[in-house]
């Protein structure tokens, strides 16, 4: 498998940026960019590229000059993770030349609109523009940041709740598109506002989390109501993009893990190979979810009030939307996980050959093996372990 088994070039970039290097190429930032100096220096994500590009992000305790600590987000990325736009720091490691961009929150290059956004005075002239009437500045809360992709922001006006998503402004379009299709059908929240610099303002739903509610032993959504859900996905969603195939999403995690996770690491490898080799059976290309999980679910009692996170609905095969399901519920393993996961499973078993669907499953498993890394969790070997595992067991149970 081409590009799989790392060597000392593509764990270079890590090896900059999680290494003693990466302690003094903060510092070296936050002494030019602010009046203090970097007392620590954490990273608290890691995104890997197969090549060994890499991003970090990075929480900084900046000392002023009066001795205040104040906290300060930093990214560092290299090779094609570098956003147009970001001040370039070159150098040399190992006798190779290295070139690291950087930038410090909320000033993404790659997301020209997430410094508005999260300024409370510049997002109350967004609102006002789409006719919300905002008497003081709203509150702004960041629930999700993915450095160079993506931030979701939660935004608060009186008792009027809102989400905002900044994404890089060519794929605002492609976003749009997905929330007119989906909204007249399904609960997708419509898009009140976007702006050319990539920020689509939506009201928030009712409704708990699919998390939440497997957490606190909620009511969830039998098979037969997800079915229906995923049923009145629009048929146009198949001309956006080319269906993903759960092989090759299997060969580049396998391949970040290569990177990241020792043995398990290459455990991974030969999980992938043994993926691509199983047999996937002919199944024809929907609309689909293409992230379906628990958390994209809005519920009320069991009933969906909310369907999250459509930026990548378009063509592919249904079967791989409950394998996505199933991955995320076997890496919960508690109680109401497990019950939950045992009725989709008999569900989706009377509907396509569980021999095409365990292959999935371990794919999407083997992606989320990538996550304890990614979030850089203090015990991310040891969840790794089980969840590399986990895929094996999924790829070889009758």
């Amino acid at each position: 498998m081409d590009g799989v088994t790392p060597s000392v070039s593509n764990t270079r970039d890590l090896t900059l940026l999680l290494g003693d290097s990466a302690s003094d190429l903060v510092s070296t930032v936050v002494a030019a960019t602010t009046d203090g100096v970097a007392d620590s220096v954490r990273a608290t994500s890691v995104t890997v590229r197969p090549s060994g590009d890499t991003v970090v992000r990075y929480a900084v305790a900046v000392r002023r000059r009066d001795s205040t600590t104040v906290p300060e987000t930093l990214v560092a990325a290299t090779g094609s993770l570098v956003p147009e736009g970001a001040a370039v720091v070159a150098g040399e490691l190992g006798g190779e030349s290295v070139e690291v961009g950087l930038w410090r929150w909320p000033h993404d290059p790659a997301l020209p609109a997430l410094a508005r956004a999260v300024d409370g005075d510049r997002l109350r002239e967004v609102l006002a523009h789409a006719g919300v009437d905002v008497p003081s500045p709203p509150t702004v809360t960041v629930r999700a940041y993915r450095p160079g992709r993506r931030a979701v922001l939660a935004i608060t006006t009186g008792a009027t709740r809102w989400f905002a998503k900044v994404v890089p402004p060519r794929e605002l379009a492609d976003l749009r598109r997905r929330h007119d299709l989906l909204a007249p059908c399904l609960p997708v929240p419509p898009l009140t506002a976007t702006t050319d610099d990539g920020l689509a303002l939506m009201p928030a739903l009712p409704g708990t989390s699919g998390r939440t509610a497997l957490r606190e032993g909620l009511p969830v959504p039998d098979a037969a109501t997800l079915e229906n859900l995923l049923d009145r996905l629009p048929a146009e969603l198949r001309a956006l993009g080319r269906a993903p195939d759960h092989r090759r999403r299997a060969q580049h995690y396998a391949a970040v893990l290569a990177l990241t996770a020792g043995d398990d690491g290459l455990r991974a490898v030969e999980l992938a190979e043994r993926i691509a080799e199983a047999e996937v059976g002919d199944h024809p290309v929907v609309a689909v979810h293409g992230d379906f999980y628990e958390h994209q679910l809005l519920l009320d009692d069991g009933a969906v009030t909310g369907l999250l996170d459509v930026d990548t609905a378009g063509p592919g095969r249904r079967l791989d939307d409950w394998a996505t399901l199933l991955a995320h519920l076997a890496i919960t393993d508690t109680a109401p996980a497990r019950r939950w996961a045992a009725h989709v499973l008999d569900h989706v078993r009377h509907r396509f050959d569980p021999a095409h669907l365990r292959p999935r499953v371990a794919a999407a498993v083997l992606g989320l093996a990538t996550g304890p890394f990614r979030t850089q969790r203090r015990d991310w070997r040891e969840r790794t372990h089980r969840r590399v595992a986990l895929a094996e067991q999924w790829l070889t149970d009758s």
